[in-house]
């Protein structure tokens, strides 16, 4: 996992072959006023979903993991939280959809941090995740990039 701010996105280009392209996305795209949903990057393999979800409490947040993509959450305006643990630690499997690529779990998360606007979280196969988690609503884009 990795949380830093965009402005330091740079540091992160090189740590996987389609990184550049996701921060580019990112740093070219008018995400204030962008439409919500779906835009291809680089077709399946790079492609980000924006989105304004109705943010919930920590009560109801469930552990979430994918295997063959990596996740990039950006905040563009509200505050979210977002809870992780190393997947290898959970131990109330919930089942996993292939057709999906997302997993559940029951456990509660090891840690809780704030992703402010601005900021974003990097998750990878290994890490579980709980994001929409505090009050009202967020905008958000979810990169997500074939590990």
């Amino acid at each position: 996992m990795i949380i830093d701010s965009l402005d330091n996105a740079s540091a992160y280009v090189n740590a996987h072959p389609r990184f550049k392209a996701a921060f580019q996305f990112l740093i070219d795209t008018p995400l204030a006023t962008a439409e919500c949903g779906r835009y291809d990057i680089e077709g399946d393999k790079v492609y980000a979903m924006i989105q304004e979800p109705t943010l919930k409490p920590k009560t109801e947040a469930k552990l979430e993991a994918h295997r063959k993509y990596i996740d990039i959450q950006f905040v563009i305006s509200g505050e979210e939280t977002m809870g992780w643990s190393p997947v290898q630690s959970c131990g109330k499997d919930l089942g996993f959809d292939q057709a999906k690529d997302c997993g559940f779990f029951g456990d509660v998360p090891m840690a809780w941090f704030p992703v402010r606007p601005g900021s974003f979280a990097v998750f990878f196969p290994h890490d579980a995740h709980a994001p929409c988690i505090g009050a009202g609503t967020a905008r958000k884009v979810v990169i997500k990039i074939l590990a």
